[in-house]
């Protein structure tokens, strides 16, 4: 499979912690009053760009990725801010689809920015959905990028037969890829209501263009 091997690069890796916080992150997390009661899940935390900003400011942060890798750079990285100790207690090797080391309703807040679409079916979407679903509180919020299928990797993508929103033509793989109605209607399925009208942002690459879909979203407690 190439996507292991693919997030597991030790290039990819340091491009990755090189990034700036999101900036939509960085905006969000000042209107929360109390950082300290304020306990974060960055999913898919890669080089730890927006976990150890969450860490510097004082939230109660955790961290899972799926890559070995990822995680240990994230530790690195956290543990100058907290220690060794706790950056390892903090940032774990983990799947989107499995937060079962996490209790129900136990995150106000849920990070998961270029993370879904890394879903290979709509059956890995909907298990990833509800499980950030789970672990909110009810009027938690979970800040979310996603691709859209108006991306060009720079050969086009191509459909996955038998799997609607999902397709080929990344390094890393498959993806799940939505426009902004279709991402707003599935969270919305699983309870997840959208605080502000989602935006498409297009930029280009190097060798074609990267359109990706921005949202937050607030746990309906239904």
């Amino acid at each position: 499979m190439l996507r292991p091997r693919f997030w597991e690069d030790a290039e990819r890796v340091e491009m990755f912690a090189e990034r700036d916080p999101d900036r939509r992150l960085v905006s969000l997390i000042e209107s929360y009053a109390d950082p300290q009661a304020t306990r974060v899940l960055d999913i898919g935390c890669a080089g730890g760009r927006n976990t150890v900003v969450l860490a510097e400011q004082g939230f109660d942060v955790f961290g899972i990725d799926s890559s070995s890798a990822m995680v240990r750079k994230t530790r690195e990285r956290l543990a100058v801010v907290l220690g060794q100790r706790e950056a390892e207690r903090r940032v774990r090797v983990g799947h989107m689809e499995d937060l079962s080391e996490f209790g129900s309703e136990s995150f106000q807040l849920v990070v998961a920015l270029g993370v879904y679409h890394n879903a290979r079916s709509q059956r890995d979407w909907d298990r990833a959905l509800d499980e950030t679903t789970r672990v909110l509180v009810p009027g938690g919020r979970v800040l979310v990028s996603n691709f859209s299928p108006r991306s060009d990797p720079g050969a086009g993508l191509h459909p996955v037969a038998g799997e609607e929103h999902v397709y080929e033509g990344f390094d890393g793989g498959p993806l799940f890829l939505l426009e902004a109605d279709e991402l707003d209607a599935e969270m919305a399925r699983h309870d997840l209501i959208s605080v502000v009208p989602s935006e498409t942002v297009v930029r280009p690459t190097e060798r074609g263009r990267r359109v990706t879909v921005k949202g937050l979203y607030q746990k309906g407690g239904r």
